[in-house]
């Protein structure tokens, strides 16, 4: 399977508390909400395309606890119908990378807790299929750090957030990013997709 991660952020490279003003507080963290009233539907019918090629989905412990209180209480898909998002998360394998969780509560979820390289490397090797990561961000720097990563896409939203959890911290490994698709929503969202090539190339 491509393993393809899914990160929303500010401009700024924030990726905390996206969707709500509760949905994550850690360090003080004021500002949460502030994609919702940029997120048009140019940037839905995206995403929606995007959840429907998913065979599994990968998470870190916070943002698996995040989607299950959401997406995994049945609610989204009895009012919504054939929500693609919905539908997706509820019916497709979960993967959770953590040490500490060993009671998940929602469907089709498998812990993975020992050797979290290999296990992904076994996901990895199916023939066919996508292995997403959404939110995650923890994960998604060591996904890259482990260069499993086959494919990212960013939502990017107009905005400077100014304070929260940013996706690439100021310290961390190099990496060159080959685009592949890019596009501009008329609020100004820019959806890109990326696939890591290696190290980056730097001037003499």
């Amino acid at each position: 399977m491509k393993l393809t991660t899914v990160t929303h952020v500010s401009l700024d490279g924030v990726m905390q508390g996206l969707g709500g003003q509760d949905e994550d507080r850690r360090d003080g963290f004021e500002r949460g909400g502030w994609a919702l009233p940029l997120y048009d539907s140019e940037a839905a019918e995206f995403l929606d395309q995007v959840f429907q090629r998913a065979e599994a989905f990968l998470f870190g412990r916070r943002t698996y606890e995040i989607f299950a209180r959401s997406w995994g209480t049945g609610s989204w898909g009895a009012n919504q119908g054939n929500n693609p998002i919905s539908v997706a998360l509820n019916t497709k394998p979960k993967y959770v990378a953590s040490t500490t969780l060993t009671d998940p509560r929602w469907a089709d979820t498998t812990v993975l807790s020992d050797d979290v390289r290999a296990a992904i490397g076994q996901l990895k090797a199916k023939p066919a299929g996508e292995l997403q990561v959404h939110g995650s961000g923890d994960l998604i720097r060591w996904l890259l750090d482990e260069h499993l990563v086959d494919e990212m896409i960013l939502f990017t939203y107009p905005v400077v957030v100014g304070q929260g959890t940013r996706l690439f911290p100021d310290t961390g490994p190099d990496t060159a990013l080959e685009l592949l698709e890019s596009r501009i929503t008329s609020v100004g969202l820019i959806i890109q997709v990326y696939r890591p090539t290696g190290p980056p190339e730097y001037a003499t």
